[in-house]
């Protein structure tokens, strides 16, 4: 399903974000893998009581860890079965110990199976849990659609959602999602390939002083930091990892190859000009 054409990304995202599940259900009719994926999920999710059903049927498996921003994990079999077959609630647990929300959330919905060591009494599977299962896997499909990656508009509506469902409440939860890293990087004045190459205690310095968690607690600001997020991605498309221009952001504030990679997440005001002037607008 193609976007209106002639919008501008935040007016997309607007549009969008008013009934996205909706939206996106309709998406998925259009797309033949999401629909033959959920299809052949709705079939079979039921009769599933095991971490190795689970991940042993491919279309299962992709809506389920789809539906969870964790696609990435059908590549790391290891870690998908930690979070399976432990118990959620132990203290040693690993979506207890890594301090990753998504990881949390994700061994919380499927607690049955962590507890019974991978193997759950009856399935979690329930009704409603497949239809909200199908539902957040249609969204994270429709945000990752070539259109919506190609604007950030995609990120826009994740980081919408996901911050508005409430797990989200300190910076290094925030900080685990990396996709919610990544607008609040941009939000921050900082191109993401080069934040990235700080190490984690830096990242985690600057983003404290920068990011100020109290603007979540509303709708209503969330959905103006998202909006800040795709005014800046327009100024500074490099910003996007699909895009192709030169530009860098020591071009933006003049660096020089001989500036420390540091020097360019200061605490000057030009460090973060174009950020706080696109803030002014919302």
């Amino acid at each position: 399903m193609s976007l209106i054409s002639g919008l501008s990304p935040v007016t997309q995202y607007l549009t969008a974000e008013k009934d996205e599940s909706t939206t996106a259900a309709n998406y998925a009719k259009t797309d033949a893998t999401t629909a033959r994926e959920v299809s052949e999920f709705e079939k079979k999710a039921a009769t599933i009581t095991t971490s190795d059903q689970l991940m042993g049927d491919y279309s299962s498996n992709e809506v389920v860890l789809g539906a969870y921003n964790l696609s990435s994990l059908s590549n790391e079999k290891a870690l998908e079965k930690d979070l399976l077959t432990q118990d959620p609630t132990s203290s040693t647990a690993l979506a207890k110990t890594s301090s990753n929300a998504t990881w949390a959330k994700f061994a919380d919905a499927f607690q049955a199976m962590g507890s019974g060591h991978g193997t759950a009494a009856a399935s979690p599977f329930t009704s409603t849990m497949i239809a909200s299962t199908v539902s957040s896997f249609e969204m994270s499909r429709y945000e990752s659609s070539d259109d919506l990656q190609d604007n950030g508009v995609g990120n826009a509506l994740y980081f919408t959602r996901t911050m508005e469902a409430g797990g989200i409440k300190t910076i290094s939860q925030l900080m685990s999602d990396p996709t919610l890293l990544k607008v609040a990087e941009v939000v921050s004045g900082y191109d993401p390939d080069q934040f990235g190459a700080l190490d984690y205690d830096q990242q985690t310095r600057i983003l404290s002083k920068k990011v100020d968690m109290t603007k979540f607690s509303s709708p209503s600001g969330i959905q103006k930091y998202a909006e800040q997020y795709l005014a800046l991605i327009q100024v500074n498309p490099s910003y996007l990892d699909n895009d192709t221009s030169d530009n860098t952001m020591i071009d933006l504030f003049g660096g020089n190859d001989d500036n420390n990679i540091l020097s360019l997440f200061g605490d000057s005001s030009t460090d973060s000009s174009e950020s706080e002037m696109v803030s002014e607008l919302f």
